[in-house]
């Protein structure tokens, strides 16, 4: 993997360590100042929710930070495309079904890591 990889790949990764944060751990406090279009009732209604999509951003970062770590070229090209692909789609999906804000922070991201292990 080159190093513009490599850069793109660790970014998305603490991006998603920061979602992970966000939605697991700040949901009540930081959570409405992010999220301003969520009624701020909801909040407390939503925290297990907010974790769980947390917990799935964490495993999201895991893997791409593995494929940061795995000595084989090919195998760690692999293991970021596979990552970086569900980067995307999650969201593509997050655009469509809750804010089109997740176009930017993930899905745009994730297509240039793609672009820049394909090319």
């Amino acid at each position: 993997m080159n190093l513009l990889s490599q850069i793109i790949v660790a970014f998305i990764a603490i991006v998603h360590v920061y979602i992970l944060w966000l939605e697991m751990f700040a949901w009540l406090t930081r959570g409405p100042q992010v999220f301003r279009s969520i009624p701020a009732d909801l909040f407390e209604k939503t925290k297990v929710m907010a974790a769980n999509q947390g917990l799935y951003n964490g495993f999201l970062a895991a893997g791409l930070f593995w494929s940061l770590f795995i000595s084989d070229a090919n195998w760690s090209k692999n293991v970021a495309l596979f990552f970086l692909i569900c980067v995307f789609v999650a969201g593509i999906y997050g655009a469509f079904t809750a804010s089109r804000r997740i176009l930017y922070v993930q899905a745009v991201p994730a297509a240039l890591g793609i672009l820049s292990l394909v090319f």
